[in-house]
């Protein structure tokens, strides 16, 4: 099986350790001593050897991936002319594929989530593979705890498939949006629903095939970088190319109407970290409840707090569920409650073209 980790975006929600110059994919969130996209890398150990791991990124982060990954040949990492969503960004990884292994399954993953049992998902890679070997556009479903309104969600059909393996592998009735909280109380009551969390595994040529079907202009660009790549023009092919493409989402592009799609459940502590808040549920608290991510603090009378320090003692007194980011040359302190609103301070940022901050 082969690896496409999508290492593109920024981050913004988890200011001001994530910047455009070094986005929490390459960032150590987590305070674990690895960079989330190393620790991407790291658990597909024994799924995937390095020479099959691609990684798909922009231009300016090329230099920093080979950096962080020293063992993933460079010419496995594709750069991106600009941002076009993931719909562009997976066909450009299938295109480099398909010339490579036209009979490659593909497992599609992002450089940003975390992990907490790497067995339990190593162990559902390997049976999306199986599925995907079997025919099936195959998701990730992650089995959901709460009735979250963060993330779209999966709908899976009845008793599962008949394919071999540990996991079961049911078959998808159809993708959901982003719902309202007395939609998703339902869900989670009901059963049969999980997260999306766009992992999704492939026959590369099945989900060619698909793009042909949904999305044909995107795949006439796609076949006129297939048949460039290895020229020496193949640089100002892709470039032009890349903006007359749709700028969509692999979701609403594809899978959303894809045929014979499956869902393999995974129960493995994952989380897209999407803000700072989103830690509570990956590091594990003190007495108090407070989390240290790195650095030096003394709470005092303070609970519930995360905070991230650096050459300076962080001391929190009397007060409650508070994050606190120090970076340096900027300091982040707000309720866990607002985290959704660090996108406003980032915003003046920019309109205050304090470009040294973003």
């Amino acid at each position: 099986m082969y690896i496409a980790i999508l290492a593109g975006g920024v981050g913004s929600r988890l200011w001001p350790q994530s910047r455009e110059a070094m986005p929490k994919q390459f960032s150590d969130i987590t305070g674990s001593g690895r960079t989330m996209i190393q620790t991407t890398v790291d658990r597909l150990d024994g799924v995937a050897t390095l020479a099959d791991i691609y990684v798909i990124t922009g231009q300016r982060y090329r230099e920093l991936v080979l950096a962080q990954l020293p063992g993933i040949p460079p010419e496995n990492v594709i750069t991106e002319p600009h941002g076009r969503n993931t719909g562009p960004a997976i066909g450009l990884a299938c295109a480099h594929l398909h010339r490579r292994d036209p009979n490659a399954v593909v497992a599609l993953l992002h450089a940003d989530h975390v992990i907490q049992d790497d067995v339990a998902y190593r162990t559902a890679l390997r049976q999306a593979e199986q599925a995907a070997q079997d025919g099936y556009l195959t998701v990730l479903g992650i089995a959901p705890t709460t009735a979250h309104t963060g993330y779209g969600y999966i709908k899976r059909i009845g008793l599962p498939l008949p394919i071999a393996g540990k996991v079961p592998v049911y078959a998808v009735e159809r993708f959901l949006e982003k719902p309202d909280q007395s939609t998703a109380e339902r869900f989670l009551a009901d059963g049969g629903y999980y997260w999306n969390a766009g992992n999704f595994i492939s026959r590369v040529d099945r989900l060619l095939g698909e793009f042909e079907r949904q999305l044909p202009t995107l795949y006439a660009g796609l076949e006129a970088i297939g048949a460039a790549l290895g020229s020496p023009n193949a640089a100002q092919i892709i470039q032009e190319t890349w903006a007359h493409l749709p700028n969509i989402s692999i979701d609403h592009g594809v899978m959303e109407h894809a045929q014979q799609v499956a869902v393999v459940p995974l129960v493995a502590g994952w989380n897209d970290v999407g803000s700072w808040d989103a830690l509570e549920d990956v590091i594990h608290p003190d007495q108090a409840g407070n989390r240290l991510l790195r650095g030096e603090a003394l709470m005092v009378d303070s609970r519930g707090a995360i905070v991230s320090g650096g050459q300076r003692l962080i001391a929190l007194v009397g007060v409650d569920d508070l994050v606190v980011i120090d970076t340096g040359d900027a300091l982040l302190v707000g309720h866990k409650d607002k985290m959704q609103l660090i996108k406003e301070v980032v915003e003046r940022l920019r309109q205050e073209e304090r470009l040294d901050l973003l």
